[in-house]
């Protein structure tokens, strides 16, 4: 008999938020929603994400989601129809969106973005700008330098990587606790999905040889 691990629900924050920023950074980022005063959307774009990552990663239902997040059923349930495809179509023209929606962003919308960010992230394209930003100051503000280095020497890389050669130009001369760069990304296992995996398999290895 097959038993099939389903998420542990502890990982639901980190998730939520992933796909939040990249839903952000598909509208244009957070500088393109201030300067067409639609700063108003995050809350609504920050609901649909919970309820998209909720049903396709917990497989909560209608009621169980419309609990968590605050909503009505009805709503969730307009969030879940929506269609991806369409919030493609409105994002090629996000000029146009913006403008359409410039005080409320619309629930078939909101969810649209939400299910498009959320099969961006799951695919590995997460090498968003705003996802970037995050993990630099995070790692700023924990003090973590070989982390804040790494990531700035990522921007434009495209993941998934799929072998330690991908990075060795990018991270040539930075060291992680005395060790080269190159050294350490020849250890570690691959494909790497995003940033954030990149850190933690790097720092699973600091911790293997004692250095974390």
């Amino acid at each position: 008999m097959v038993v099939i691990a389903e998420p542990v629900e502890k990982d639901l924050e980190a998730l939520v938020m992933r796909v939040f920023l990249k839903s952000i950074d598909v509208l244009g980022g957070l500088s393109k929603l201030a300067e067409y005063k639609t700063l108003t959307w995050l809350p609504s774009l920050a609901r649909a994400v919970y309820c998209v990552v909720l049903r396709e990663e917990y497989y909560k239902t209608d009621a169980e989601i419309a609990q968590k997040v605050g909503l009505t059923e009805q709503t969730v349930r307009n969030i879940l129809r929506a269609d991806p495809s369409t919030a493609m179509e409105k994002l090629k023209r996000v000029e146009e969106l913006l403008e359409e929606e410039r005080k409320d962003l619309k629930v078939h919308t909101a969810g649209g973005i939400a299910k498009l960010a959320y099969r961006l992230v799951k695919e590995g394209h997460e090498e968003s700008s705003v996802f970037l930003q995050y993990c630099e100051r995070v790692a700023h503000a924990l003090d973590i330098p070989w982390a804040y280095m790494v990531l700035k020497r990522l921007r434009g890389t495209d993941f998934p990587i799929e072998s330690a050669d991908s990075l060795k130009d990018k991270l040539e001369g930075i060291y992680i606790k005395g060790r080269t760069a190159a050294e350490v990304l020849q250890e570690l296992e691959y494909p790497i999905r995003n940033p954030a995996e990149l850190l933690h398999r790097i720092r699973e290895n600091l911790k293997m040889h004692g250095l974390e």
